[in-house]
């Protein structure tokens, strides 16, 4: 009898929305019956090839259609690839949001620009507390990371504990708070833990990731070397344990300091208001009161340690920063490291700046706040999962951590690199990946959500590498007669003032195939763009070999 109801009883479901396969958007349903939790919801930044694109969130086609069962999003800590997407989400499903005290502070600034602040249930939750989400019960635990409140989660489903980290290091001394609750990971463990799903990120890394607090030291040293310049610190906008060492030690040595670029400043506005932060009084000045005291005497923490273009550190490096001008007497710090892809974009930053005359150190200055391959294997050996799902990171990241799991004995069958999409059925006896879900990207641009797709993509792209031309005609209504035209006007194809002959020799043979329809009585508009678009782009192609963009337009008089 007891064999029958195993038999016929549900099984949790595990789905990736995003995060797989890409540092970034990361997104994942857990599914029981009913009831379906979502464990972040983050952006990702466009690729070099999706031109003019702001901002990429995931699809939650799925979520839309289920969502009778859908009881919450749970939040683990504030980066953008965690709650980036939150706002253009909600506007399409309203559900609550679950999150620690900074998480929750961060992201209802978001809902706050996005005009959403009033319409969704928010609750914020402490460490240790638990809350009920339909069949699921939820427990924030403390872990450590480069933003302060980051949780890892225990999520206990009808057929066991899943152990979701979040990102995590293990920092035996942070900055802000307490270190890691690794005695709650064991006390799981004990009871025994079917799934865990780890952060991936430095799983290629031996050893184990440097504390946070080591920086204290290593800023010290490098305002005793600089006392005579001034000090221009980069670091992500979320960073602020970070923040807090770097106010420490400008405090430490008499230095006014400016927080600079729009980011930053509202996440340590967030922080202050949430006593996530300490900075001394008189410390902190306003930009505009910079030339009131001597270079020497101040420190500017920035955004921008990525080279992005619209930052305030690259601005200053291009020297179209209105209050910052750099030159000889500045020490810019780069206390970050690129993210994979960024390289080319924070090297030109840094050449921009040691033209300009300033120092730039941009070594040693950053720890990770990822766990290397000796905490993962610590958060495994406390939890003996029976199953290892390794999330956040791209595929080889993913790779690396399966190779540990099996190293510490979890079977090759029980561990789990998912794509995007698909869909883990477990419980105690099996697990099987069975099936997918669509899921996908959808690009903001602008104030556009989704309405920029392939094909707009494929023609901007088709614009940037060739440019267009653009045939103009007046015809006579009733007669069909050619009254004007065509003229050709050309935009990123070439420059026509130098291209005179090409350009008039392409308006002699369009006028012969326009002419030559008009003679066969073809009065079909559709049939003469046709006529016209396959007859300049064969002239063209023979002349340049190139392929622009071809738009006739056709006016009626």
């Amino acid at each position: 009898m007891k064999q029958n109801k195993k038999e016929s009883a549900s099984k949790l479901k595990i789905i990736p929305l995003g995060g797989l396969e890409l540092i970034g958007m990361n997104i994942t349903a857990f599914e029981y019956e009913d009831s379906i939790i979502v464990v972040d919801c983050g952006l990702s930044f466009p690729e070099d090839d999706m031109l003019g694109i702001d901002l990429v969130i995931p699809d939650i086609t799925y979520l839309k259609n289920n969502i009778d069962k859908v009881k919450g999003f749970v939040i683990t800590h504030g980066h953008e690839d965690h709650i980036g997407a939150l706002p253009y989400v909600l506007k399409e499903m309203n559900v609550p949001i679950y999150a620690t005290k900074l998480t929750m502070g961060i992201i209802e600034n978001k809902l706050k620009e996005h005009n959403l602040i009033h319409n969704v249930r928010r609750k914020v939750v402490k460490f240790g507390q638990n809350i009920n989400l339909g069949c699921f019960r939820i427990e924030f635990i403390k872990t450590n990371h480069s933003i302060v409140d980051a949780a890892a989660l225990a999520i206990y489903s009808p057929v066991g504990i899943v152990v979701h980290t979040g990102d995590f290091k293990v920092d035996y001394t942070p900055v802000y708070g307490d270190a890691i609750d690794l005695q709650r990971f064991a006390e799981l463990g004990k009871k025994g833990v079917l799934a865990l799903m780890c952060d991936s990120t430095n799983a290629e890394r031996p050893g184990f990731t440097p504390s946070e607090r080591t920086l204290g030291n290593v800023f010290d040293n490098i305002f005793e070397e600089h006392k005579k310049t001034r000090i221009i610190i980069a670091t992500f906008a979320s960073n602020v344990d970070r923040v807090q060492q770097i106010i420490n030690t400008a405090n430490k040595f008499g230095r006014k300091v400016v927080v600079e670029g729009r980011s930053m400043v509202n996440i340590i506005e967030t922080a202050s208001n949430l006593n996530r932060i300490n900075i001394p009084e008189n410390t902190l000045i306003d930009i505009e009161q910079l030339k009131n005291y001597p270079r020497e005497k101040t420190v500017i923490i920035t955004t921008g340690s990525q080279g992005e273009s619209m930052a305030a550190l690259s601005r200053m490096a291009s020297g179209m920063h209105k209050k910052v001008s750099i030159g000889k007497g500045d020490t810019v710090i780069f206390s970050s490291s690129p993210i994979p892809g960024n390289e080319k974009a924070v090297t030109k930053v840094i050449n921009e700046l040691s033209k300009k005359g300033a120092d730039v150190i941009f070594q040693d200055t950053h720890v990770s706040g990822h766990a290397c391959q000796e905490e993962i294997k610590l958060i495994y050996t406390l939890t003996k999962p029976k199953y290892a799902i390794p999330v956040h990171g791209e595929y080889k990241h993913l790779k690396a951590q399966a190779k540990i799991a099996m190293d510490l004995g979890i079977d090759k069958d029980n561990v789990f690199i998912l794509s995007s999409g698909d869909v883990l059925e477990l419980d105690d006896d099996a697990a099987t990946v069975a099936g997918k879900v669509p899921v996908g990207t959808v690009l903001v641009d602008g104030l556009g959500v989704g309405d920029v797709g392939n094909v707009v993509l494929r023609d901007r792209q088709h614009l940037a590498e060739d440019g267009i031309l653009i045939v103009v005609m007046s015809l006579e209504g009733v007669t069909g007669e050619l009254l004007a035209g065509p003229d050709i006007v050309s935009r990123g194809f070439v420059y026509v003032k130098e291209s005179d002959e090409l350009m008039d020799e392409a308006r002699k043979v369009l006028e012969k195939a326009v002419l030559n329809c008009l003679n066969k009585n073809i009065t079909d508009w559709g049939k003469i763009k046709t006529s016209i678009k396959e007859t300049l782009s064969e002239f063209v192609w023979k002349k340049t070999k190139r392929r622009p963009m071809i738009l006739p337009i056709i006016m009626e008089i």
